[in-house]
């Protein structure tokens, strides 16, 4: 028999959601009938699938030893040999606000590459003693937003179970408002607009469409952008997201004929890639939290947190020691 008790970072969950994150060598059909048959137990009592765990509970496991090495094995990463590279904009006991570099994923894609931004963060913390692996059976620092591979700026990261709960509710709920800077090709006549329309998304060219009319599969998006500095071939433009959408800033701001510098996907790029732009420009470089329904994060509200402009490339190369305009308003 095999016993793990229930710690903070676990409890709040369904049995079946817990399992299948602290055992993944365990087949799901071998679980579910493992509950049934009585060989999974909650505190030596038969269990339900749908049970919510609590701190302190402990589960008993009539199973097979190969699906627990399995699973103390794949803990086993190394993270103490990780020189840790990370610019870190805010930090307390629930979260990191990490300024991402351009041409670091996130966390692991198709490419497969091992070095993302979440690996450095987990073993920022395990090497602060902040991370355990050895002790969680279904937790790991995560991240509670994420952006695309070639562009900068800042990623919320949660230390604990009830911060990642608590930070997605309020991105979900619109609770977390996110500014970025870009700069696009020409000047728009409207300095400042509200650009509303109907994103589409394909999966298999990870593209997105977009139209000026409601289309089929494809969900409304609102951008807000205002124009702060322009020289002529060029224009910074602060964005603010009212919708998350898969590269709706690129896609929209393309859309009216305006791409970002360095944008090969929704523009074009090879005479900018020469000119060492080989990333589009853009840069999620302001967060800020509203207040609403008292949570985890109550003490954020009416905070915001920035990357200082000259940390963003683009902006000085392109429009010198450039400050005002960018404040909130």
């Amino acid at each position: 028999m095999h016993e793990i008790k229930i710690g903070k970072n676990d409890s709040g969950q369904r049995l079946d959601k817990f399992i299948i994150k602290a055992l993944p060598a365990l087949p799901i059909s071998l679980l579910y009938k493992s509950v049934r048959t009585k060989k999974i137990k909650i505190n030596r009592h038969r269990a339900d699938i749908k049970q919510i765990l609590n701190e302190g509970d402990t589960l008993q496991f009539f199973l097979a030893d190969e699906f627990f090495s399995a699973s103390a094995a794949s803990k086993e990463k190394g993270l103490g040999n990780i020189r840790v590279n990370l610019d870190i904009v805010y930090e307390d006991e629930n979260i990191l606000l990490i300024n991402k570099r351009p041409g670091i994923s996130v966390h692991e894609d198709d490419s497969k590459t091992g070095d993302t931004l979440l690996l450095h963060i987990q073993a920022y913390l395990y090497q602060k003693g902040e991370y355990h692996p050895e002790e969680e059976q279904s937790f790991a620092p995560s991240l509670c937003n994420r952006i695309d591979r070639n562009t900068g700026g800042i990623v919320i990261a949660a230390k604990n179970a009830a911060a990642l709960r608590d930070m997605n509710a309020r991105i979900k709920e619109r609770r977390v408002k996110k500014y970025y800077l870009c700069v696009i090709k020409g000047t728009p006549s409207s300095k400042e607009a509200l650009l509303e329309g109907f994103l589409r998304k394909d999966a298999k060219t990870n593209t997105v469409k977009i139209f000026d009319a409601p289309q089929r599969d494809a969900k409304k998006i609102m951008t807000r952008y205002r124009v702060l500095k322009t020289n002529g071939a060029y224009s910074l433009l602060e964005v603010e997201l009212l919708t998350g959408r898969t590269h709706q800033i690129r896609a929209h701001l393309a859309h009216i004929g305006f791409p970002l510098l360095g944008d090969g996907k929704y523009g074009e790029n090879k005479s900018e890639k020469a000119k060492g732009y080989k990333f589009q420009a853009l840069w999620s470089y302001r967060l800020g939290f509203v207040e609403g329904q008292e949570d985890l994060f109550s003490y954020l509200d009416g905070k915001e947190f920035s990357v200082p402009l000259d940390k963003i490339y683009f902006v000085e190369e392109l429009f010198g020691n450039f400050k005002e305009g960018t404040q909130k308003r």
